[in-house]
């Protein structure tokens, strides 16, 4: 008996689907069932029942205002594995390497992740003074540095969707209003890193830089922390922000950005 060839097995339903989430790519973040059904050349009842099927999964999600459709939490967490499994950490550890080895100061790559930074991986110090290591906890992303360095991407929509109704104040130092936010991330994106100036532990700064991939997009931070007596002003300036930024920029090139 001759074997099939896999395109036999293919389900038609399940093609069409694929065909969908592959609509949103790019700059394009929102589509409608119209503008929809054009592109896949389906009757806009099929792409109804598609778009269903996805939202009920998590992998679409309706904007309320726009009644458009957007990819959902669920296509980024499959994003996020990927990278996670395939390219992030992988290409991270010998840059985190480099970090401790020339700054001597503990190095993270984290996520973002509905709402809260994780972080994936550290390489740290071996000074005896050093920042407890926070890999796989979930921390509010307005006042750590990882988590502002991508905050500062997103739009207003997004962001107000990802941050929580109230900023807790975890120091004297914390941002607790979104408007003293937006103006911090105006100037984070300006300069391109962020800073976390004791804002979630007392005597701990961070410096942090965004990665990007081959698609342009923020998919992770390159962090440095230590105790605020070793990270003065100065010090950062001058020493642990060109760390940061030359880390996340070799980083994303591994990871396939071009400029």
């Amino acid at each position: 008996m001759a074997k099939k060839e896999k395109s036999e097995y293919i389900i038609q339903a399940v093609s069409h689907a694929l065909d969908l989430l592959e609509q949103f790519h790019d700059e394009v973040d929102e589509l409608g069932v119209t503008e929809l059904s054009k592109r896949l050349k389906l009757h806009k009842n099929n792409v109804f029942r598609l778009l269903a099927t996805l939202e009920s999964r998590g992998y679409i999600e309706q904007n309320r205002a726009t009644e458009n459709y957007r990819l959902g939490l669920k296509s980024l967490e499959l994003g996020q594995t990927f990278i996670k499994q395939m390219g992030l950490l992988r290409q991270a550890k010998p840059i985190l390497d480099g970090i401790v080895g020339e700054c001597n100061e503990t190095a993270y790559v984290a996520i973002l992740k509905e709402g809260y930074v994780v972080y994936l991986d550290v390489v740290e110090t071996n000074l005896t003074v050093r920042v407890v290591s926070r890999v796989g906890s979930r921390l509010q992303s307005y006042c750590t540095a990882a988590g502002k360095a991508h905050l500062a991407y997103l739009s207003d929509e997004e962001l107000e969707a990802t941050l929580p109704a109230e900023f807790k104040a975890y120091t004297p130092q914390t941002l607790t209003s979104l408007d003293a936010l937006k103006k911090e991330l105006r100037k984070i994106q300006e300069q391109g890193y962020a800073i976390d100036d004791e804002e979630l532990d007392p005597g701990v700064r961070c410096v942090a830089a965004p990665i990007r991939d081959y698609t342009r997009r923020i998919v992770g931070a390159i962090s440095i922390s230590g105790p605020s007596m070793r990270l003065g002003d100065e010090r950062i300036t001058q020493e642990i922000v060109p760390l940061a930024l030359g880390a996340a920029e070799d980083l994303s090139t591994r990871l396939g950005y071009n400029k």
